[in-house]
């Protein structure tokens, strides 16, 4: 593992005065919900006229307490100040004349949690801004209810974990006990464009073995719980608890895939398809490959060269299946020793 480097996380100005309740809904209708998700993921796989697929990243930012650092569950909190900071902040750019949103944030398992998602992407600089300013949204709405945004992977300091209300968390903590209930870790996952399921599937099994370096890369997670743990990556051990998660062996097909992905949830133990935790998947509502194997960074210029090597490694492993070269079968078992 490489070792990681500490960078100071983004600030923005206060929304409210800190322990102030916000009246706005905690996050935005199903109906509103879908029309950001396809917005957000919904493009062609190769966009004109630069010829390069699209990317996005979904990022996990911990709540923490601003004079300790301990997380604090003020999630519920955080979703409506980032609502009311949308529809305080929707207009028109000046500049550009382009309407101007900004995205609420989402809600994660335990409360101490939310999560960012861009808008699809050619360019890394365009992806780089995005991200820059929804840390900054996230700061700001976090700010308003007495806490910050952090991109911590794990928390360097012991803390007791708020599910979050739900009936799928309330299903999610009773079967799993205390795998849930000490779960708190940040991930990055990062979606890039493919044409097809075939296309998808063929770029899975040909990035299974470069999965273990882009987690080098991004590790961020050495400190857990007000303890050095060893790992460079302790999110990584934290999280390959969950059925499921980790490396795949290769599917070959979309048909192996959809047939390996019914058999894990015919099991039930997976809940449903959400839990699905291979550490690169088809996304179940985008046109993408997810990329999900990644530690959250705390440098925003860092998570915008790991999706740019993503983009990379879809791109030269798609052309690998048209040129019709194999897939490097390297057992999932050496892959687990990797990471």
């Amino acid at each position: 593992m490489l070792p990681t480097t500490r960078r100071r996380a983004a600030t923005a100005t206060p929304l409210l005065r800190p322990g102030t309740a916000p009246t706005a809904p905690a996050s935005p209708s199903p109906l509103v919900a879908d029309a950001l998700a396809l917005a957000a993921f919904g493009a062609a796989p190769v966009a004109a006229p630069t010829g390069l697929r699209t990317m996005g990243v979904e990022e996990e930012l911990l709540l923490v307490d601003p004079r300790t650092g301990r997380p604090v569950p003020r999630a519920p909190q955080a979703l409506a100040a980032a609502a009311l900071l949308a529809a305080s902040t929707s207009g028109t750019d000046a500049g550009s004349g382009t309407p101007v949103v900004a995205p609420p944030l989402g809600a994660e398992l335990q409360q101490e949690q939310v999560e960012t998602a861009t808008p699809p992407r050619t360019s890394p600089d365009d992806l780089l801004d995005d991200l820059r300013r929804l840390r900054a949204a996230a700061d700001e709405a976090a700010r308003a209810v007495g806490a910050r945004a952090a991109a911590l992977a794990c928390s360097p300091l012991p803390v007791v974990p708020t599910r979050a209300p739900g009936d799928r968390y309330d299903a999610i903590a009773r079967a799993f006990g205390i795998t849930c209930s000490e779960q708190l870790t940040s991930g990055c996952h990062v979606h890039v464009a493919v044409a097809s399921p075939h296309e998808g599937v063929a770029v899975l099994d040909r990035i299974r073995p470069w999965l273990p370096v882009l987690l080098a890369l991004s590790a961020n997670s050495p400190y857990r719980d007000g303890q050095d743990t060893g790992y460079a990556s302790y999110r990584t051990q934290a999280w390959v608890r969950w059925p499921g998660a980790g490396p795949t062996d290769l599917f070959g097909s979309p048909e192996r895939y959809r047939a390996e992905v019914a058999a894990l949830l015919a099991t039930g133990v997976p809940l449903d398809e959400g839990m699905v935790y291979f550490d690169a998947r088809l996304s179940a509502r985008y046109p993408t490959v997810e990329v999900r194997v990644a530690d959250v960074c705390l440098d925003p210029a860092d998570v915008a060269l790991l999706a740019v090597l993503c983009r990379a490694l879809v791109e030269t492993a798609a052309a690998e299946w048209r040129a019709g070269e194999p897939a490097p079968d390297v057992p999932t078992t050496i892959l687990r020793m990797a990471a």
